[in-house]
């Protein structure tokens, strides 16, 4: 066999595997098996946790689309839009897919290293002697976590850029701030934050899932415990990626967009 052939093969088992995993997760959610306090926990390490690496990205991302934008406008005498091109963007793409990513660095590594290391010790397989069961226990507080902090975080990452970006459009450049926000309130509507928090709330799912699977599945002592710690990151931006385009199709349309 190629090694195409084996690496899509491999790709769909991956697959299936995180399939399995989600709906295994969400049937313990749907059947109220939540841990607050370990749910709690993750919040505070996802969510807060997260906030300084969400606001130097949306904040410096805001600031440098605004100064390579302005150069452009100005030649076509428009410079005045700015603002708005730099919201909208912040809004659909730049501030979904970016945190997204980051997130995936320090929270989807973070995971994969710590379930992967109880994987490795037979901390899980404590778990199960116990009648504790480890998707229970280890994947639905995270997963559950994830899907209240990270569309949170996104809009933090918005409301950065969109500030970073009146502060060198019109502190530094001298755009007129009524023509600035004017372009910025015509440009951007509410819909568009909520296009980029949906857009989160998948990459998340995305995120939590893949970074769970490859932890649970960790073999070989510490050098398995950096690899699925690698693969998860690698695997899971890929994914976010990919994803990003197909949301983006799915939804345009659903939010009138097109």
């Amino acid at each position: 066999m190629s090694s195409f052939g084996r690496t899509f093969i491999a790709l769909l088992e991956l697959l299936g595997q995180v399939a399995a995993l989600f709906g295994e997760a969400l049937m313990d959610i749907a059947r109220g098996r939540i841990r607050i306090r370990q749910t709690c926990r993750q919040i505070l390490s996802i969510g807060a946790g997260s906030q300084s690496v969400v606001v130097v990205t949306g904040a410096f991302t805001g600031a440098v689309f605004t100064a390579q934008v302005y150069g452009i406008f100005k030649d076509l005498q428009v410079e005045n839009a700015s603002g708005g091109l730099v919201s909208l963007a912040m809004c659909r793409e730049l501030g979904p897919v970016l945190v997204a990513l980051m997130i995936t660095g320090r929270v989807g590594a973070a995971i994969a290293a710590e379930i992967g290391t109880m994987k490795v010790t037979e901390q899980i397989d404590a778990l199960r002697a116990m009648a504790v069961e480890p998707v229970e226990y280890l994947v639905v507080p995270r997963l559950v976590a994830m899907m209240i902090s990270i569309p949170l975080l996104i809009a933090e990452s918005i409301a950065f850029g969109i500030l970073a970006a009146y502060l060198v459009g019109v502190v530094h450049y001298g755009i007129p701030e009524a023509a600035f926000m004017t372009h910025v309130n015509n440009y951007t509507d509410p819909a568009d934050i909520y296009f980029g928090m949906i857009k989160g709330f998948f990459f998340g799912l995305i995120i939590v899932m893949v970074a769970c699977q490859r932890g649970l599945t960790t073999e070989n002592g510490a050098v398995g415990v950096g690899r699925s710690t690698t693969s998860a990151v690698v695997i899971a931006s890929l994914m976010i990626l990919i994803s990003n385009f197909f949301l983006t199709m799915l939804l345009t349309p659903l939010f009138g967009f097109d």
